[in-house]
């Protein structure tokens, strides 16, 4: 790579390229309705236009294999390989990381027609685990899905906050895989009818020790990020994106800062062994992390968020995504990447460029969807914009 690079006008150094994270290349062979599609890109936002169905959210999908997880769709990964093709997918990508150019590939194998639990990762040429993605990879994300976040489920305010730990701290992701797969082997017990003392306090004892480095891992990822939100309200007053009041609810999270680490663990595991039996007529654990919640409040009304109409809940779970982004760029030193997928659509003109403000002051490369141009006219000049057309790609 060259010292100095000039692009529209603006001479970006080396130096500061290497404290950005972007793709500079993304390939894709039988990867949904792409029978192959490459990019050639630099660190400017990413804007991408085209009708609904002709693949723009699929380049996104794409994108969020990059990191650790199953991609910001979670579908099994047999549902990603193109239905022409003859089965088998394929993600190649050169990526400024953290730790400098890197090139990272992901897929499952041609030929593949079965649904398959795991998927193939390269990280400079090495094979590795889909988890050691998240030490390149910083990645946030916006898409449809999620704007029932706040009245839905207390399981995807988990997964939302899951992924904002493991983004901060990517070695969080062994005690979430440990006690995950603890549980899952204790419940698989209760239906085998089984009644080994020993074999229940093994696992016990492992779902306490990783539970409980989950539950202090929680409460410090969102005291930070309540820090953040409050810290940057009080410097800039309340901004066009509504600020959010933070809680979690959970037993392990309500000891943590209170309590030693060590008796938070033995008490879980007495709660653990004392609700065996209630927990076998359930056929699962009925208390832990798993069912910890994250509560949000709107701060400007100081209502619940589930309470708030559509409007205000989308705006406010934009403000907390890019809050969550610029988190991640203050511990880690590099903004993530982030994907917007239909977000400027639902704003009015004054969000809309808000937005795109807030994108170029956090100099991240942002994946925008749309099917308007006209919407994304304020970044024009300052992104890299595509029409995508039915698995095409264009300018």
């Amino acid at each position: 790579m060259r010292a100095t690079r000039k692009d529209q006008g603006e001479q970006f150094t080396l130096a500061g390229l290497a404290r950005r994270l972007f793709v500079g290349e993304l390939k894709l062979t039988d990867f949904r309705n792409y029978a192959s599609a490459k990019l050639e890109l630099d660190e400017r936002p990413v804007v991408l236009v085209g009708d609904n169905g002709s693949g723009k959210t699929n380049l996104l999908e794409a994108v969020s294999l990059l990191t650790s997880g199953h991609g910001l769709r979670a579908r099994p990964y047999a549902e990603l390989c193109r239905k022409e093709g003859a089965g088998g997918f394929a993600v190649a990508a050169r990526v400024m990381s953290r730790h400098g150019e890197v090139e990272i590939g992901t897929g499952i194998p041609f030929g593949t027609r079965e649904d398959v639990t795991g998927r193939s990762v390269r990280i400079a040429g090495k094979n590795e685990s889909a988890g050691a993605l998240g030490e390149y990879v910083p990645l946030v994300w916006l898409i449809p899905a999620m704007d029932g976040l706040f009245a839905g489920p207390a399981s995807e305010r988990r997964r939302f906050l899951d992924r904002l730990v493991v983004t901060v701290d990517p070695l969080m992701r062994r005690p979430l895989s440990r006690y995950e797969r603890a549980m899952r082997q204790r419940n698989r017990l209760f239906q085998l009818s089984e009644y080994s003392r020993a074999l229940f306090e093994g696992l016990e004892q492992q779902m306490a020790e990783a539970g409980t480095a989950i539950a202090a891992a929680r409460v410090d990822a969102i005291a930070r990020l309540a820090g953040l939100i409050e810290r940057t309200r009080l410097a800039q007053g309340e901004g066009p994106f509504p600020h959010a009041v933070l809680a979690l609810e959970g037993t392990l999270e309500a000891g943590v800062g209170s309590r030693p680490a060590t008796e938070i663990e033995d008490a879980f595991r007495l709660v653990l062994e004392q609700g065996r039996e209630r927990d076998r007529a359930a056929s699962r654990a009925l208390e832990g992390p798993h069912l910890s919640d994250l509560i949000v409040t709107h701060g400007p009304k100081n209502a619940p968020a589930a309470h708030c109409s559509s409007g205000e809940q989308k705006a406010l779970l934009i403000g907390l995504v890019l809050a969550k982004a610029e988190l991640i760029r203050e511990v880690s030193g590099v903004s993530p990447l982030v994907l917007l997928d239909e977000v400027a659509a639902h704003l009015d003109q004054a969000r809309r460029e808000a937005l795109f403000a807030e994108i170029l002051r956090l100099e991240v490369q942002a994946w925008m969807t749309g099917t308007d141009q006209e919407l994304f006219a304020p970044l024009t000049q300052k992104a890299q914009n595509f029409v995508v057309n039915r698995g095409k790609i264009g300018t």
